[in-house]
């Protein structure tokens, strides 16, 4: 009875440090602004199959496609063994979804395959990543430091966890063997493993398949909770961030809506203006400010657009502004947003990804606070080199919108700064006094007809 009570303690305490961290995260993305995505079923149902589920943006690049779908299927049939893990490891059974039989079979033949294909695609993938990078994607400033060490533990995990497993079940066979008995379930590549284990010795491969099995679970259970530390959370956020995409035309600002009242009052005299907002002692609140100078200024999906990232850099390596070496990486908006995030409102994490670079360090707490998102760590000549191409919101694996965050800040430095650049100020001039971007007056805008229709007399007359 001992082990089930170890192991109820070890799941007991992995699935309630895993939610606490999950619920902090959570309370950190809802210090956004409020923003309304309910309705559209159909279409957001839609669009998180085909995009989350399907995988339809990850096709545009095939070989890493392909190797990401391994990962991606292995994962989700290598549940099911850890559900058997779990029921056997509770209630001291042992191969307890054997009952299925030919069912079974085909579950375990599966998960072995799949097992090996995802050694097979993690090594191309530490290959890829630390050997031959795409030169954009994997050698941007933003990914030294913690988030290139974090990219490839996730990848050393990975192979940890499959190697447990056919650890565990080429033990189990082994012994099975010795004792002339077969075990449930078609195993083809632990078959092939088993012949490598001692032929004698009940206890020793006991002792084997038991190791096998707690390494294999209990890696499972830690790397559940490394997840919130590492951009791999995006397994988890991704659902939901796809699901509460932006379906207006990509492209399509939002109304700041105290400018929009406005408006409607100068156009309608009728127009009631919305009182303004008060808390609950009846004092008026402060005024919301335009755009975005913090994270909270920010609406809550582009702060779980931040948690969503997977750190690809496709965004980056689209991007007309990086790729004519201006200072833009739209990834780096995305993290920085997230690595603010978790300053700010004190991040459950057990490590603390949330510096890198070359100058790396721990600032005081002072400091962390008094710093914003804009200036502190997104500069506006990043914002500025931005030409709204939108090639970073269609390439995006799980539709992040690096965009909405990058005019929301471009909105604050206008609106609130006034400090547009100057090409900027001077067509805001001419909109001021001609009506028009350009430094004529309303009288001479169809001059140019007049010299048209004159040179093509002359034309005529030669």
């Amino acid at each position: 009875m001992l082990q089930p009570i170890l192991f109820a303690l070890l799941l007991l305490a992995a699935f309630g440090l895993f939610t606490w961290q999950v619920r902090k995260i959570r309370a950190n993305i809802l210090v956004g602004r409020d923003r309304d995505m309910s309705g559209h079923f159909g279409e957001r149902l839609n669009k998180t199959l085909l995009v989350a589920f399907g995988q339809q943006k990850m096709f545009k690049r095939l070989t890493p496609a392909l190797l990401h779908l391994v990962v991606y299927v292995g994962f989700l049939v290598i549940n099911v063994e850890v559900i058997e893990i779990i029921i056997d490891g509770l209630f001291g059974t042992h191969r307890f979804l054997s009952f299925l039989g030919p069912v079974y079979d085909a579950l375990m033949a599966t998960n072995e395959i799949l097992a090996a294909l995802v050694i097979v695609a993690v090594v191309a993938f530490w290959w890829r990543r630390n050997h031959n990078p795409p030169v954009r994607r994997f050698t941007g400033p933003e990914l030294r430091m913690w988030p290139k060490l974090d990219a490839n533990i996730i990848l050393y995990i990975e192979v940890v966890l499959m190697a447990a497993l056919f650890f565990m079940n080429s033990a189990d066979i082994r012994l099975h063997q010795l004792e002339g008995k077969d075990l449930p379930g078609v195993f083809p590549v632990s078959n092939l493993l088993a012949g490598l284990l001692p032929a004698s010795g009940v206890g020793t491969l006991e002792v084997l398949e038991r190791a096998g099995w707690w390494i294999h679970i209990t890696g499972i259970l830690l790397f559940l909770n490394y997840l919130p530390s590492s951009k791999h959370f995006h397994i988890i956020t991704a659902f939901p961030n796809v699901w509460y995409s932006r379906l207006v035309p990509q492209g399509q600002f939002s109304n700041v809506e105290s400018i929009t009242h406005e408006v409607k009052a100068m156009m309608d005299p009728t127009y009631v203006v919305p009182a303004p907002a008060v808390d609950a002692d009846g004092s008026a609140l402060a005024p919301t400010p335009f755009g975005a100078k913090d994270v909270e200024d920010l609406p809550w999906t582009a702060l779980m657009n931040s948690y969503s990232c997977t750190e690809c850099g496709r965004c980056t390596s689209v991007c007309p502004a990086n790729l004519t070496g201006k200072l833009l990486s739209p990834r780096k908006i995305i993290m920085d947003t997230r690595d603010r995030v978790e300053e700010k409102y004190n991040s459950p994490l057990i490590f603390h990804p949330n510096v890198y670079g070359e100058e790396a360090k721990h600032e005081p707490i002072t400091d962390l606070m008094s710093a914003t998102l804009l200036r502190g760590k997104v500069t506006p000549e990043e914002l500025w080199a931005c030409t709204t191409c939108n090639a970073c919101v269609e390439s995006c694996p799980v539709n992040i919108n690096p965009l909405e965050s990058i005019i929301e800040m471009r909105r604050f430095l206008v609106l609130e700064e006034s400090a547009a650049p100057n090409s900027l100020n001077v067509m805001f001039s001419n909109i001021e006094n001609n009506g028009a971007p350009w430094a004529f007056s309303p009288s001479d805008r169809l001059n140019w007809a007049d010299e048209l229709f004159v040179a093509e007399k002359a034309t005529a007359t030669v």
